[in-house]
C-alpha cells in the first residue's frame, strides 16, 4: 500500500515538473489524512520558479481548497477575473474549489521566487493540478 502511494505521488510530480519550465520545480513535502475530518488530507507542496519562470494556466481538483505563501521573492499571480496581482515573500493567497488560475509566475527575470502550497483536498485525489491543454 505505501509502495503504491509513494509511486502515485512520485508520478504526479513527474507529470506536473513536466508542464513548467526549464529549471522550475515542484516538490510534494508532505502528505496527511485529517483525523477530524474523514476523507480529507492536507498536502504541502513546494513551488520554484527560476528567474522568469512560468507554469501554465491550470485548475485543481473539485474538492481542494489551496492557501499559496511566497516563501521567497515574489509571485505573479491572477485567479478567475480577479486582477493580477503580485504576492511578496511572507504573503498569503486562496483559492477555492473550481478557481481557475490563469497567471503563475515568478514576478522577477532575476530572482528565483518559491512558495508553498497547502492544499485541503480529498484523500484519493492523486492529480492535484490540471494544466490547460492537457
Amino acid at each position: 500500500m505505501l509502495k503504491s502511494l509513494l509511486c502515485a505521488a512520485a508520478l504526479m510530480i513527474a507529470a506536473t515538473n513536466a508542464a513548467f519550465a526549464e529549471g522550475d520545480k515542484i516538490t510534494l513535502l508532505f502528505e496527511h489524512a485529517l483525523p477530524n475530518v474523514p476523507g480529507k488530507s492536507i498536502k504541502g507542496v513546494l513551488v520554484e520558479y527560476a528567474p522568469g519562470g512560468t507554469s501554465p494556466a491550470h485548475t485543481h481538483p473539485n474538492s481542494a481548497f489551496i492557501a499559496a505563501t511566497v516563501l521567497e521573492g515574489a509571485i505573479k499571480s491572477q485567479v478567475n477575473d480577479g486582477p493580477v496581482t503580485i504576492y511578496k515573500a511572507g504573503e498569503t493567497f486562496f483559492e477555492k474549489a473550481g478557481d481557475h488560475h490563469g497567471v503563475s509566475e515568478n514576478a522577477s527575470k532575476t530572482e528565483p521566487a518559491k512558495l508553498l502550497a497547502v492544499f485541503v483536498v480529498d484523500t484519493d485525489e492523486k492529480v492535484l493540478t490540471t494544466y490547460e491543454g492537457q
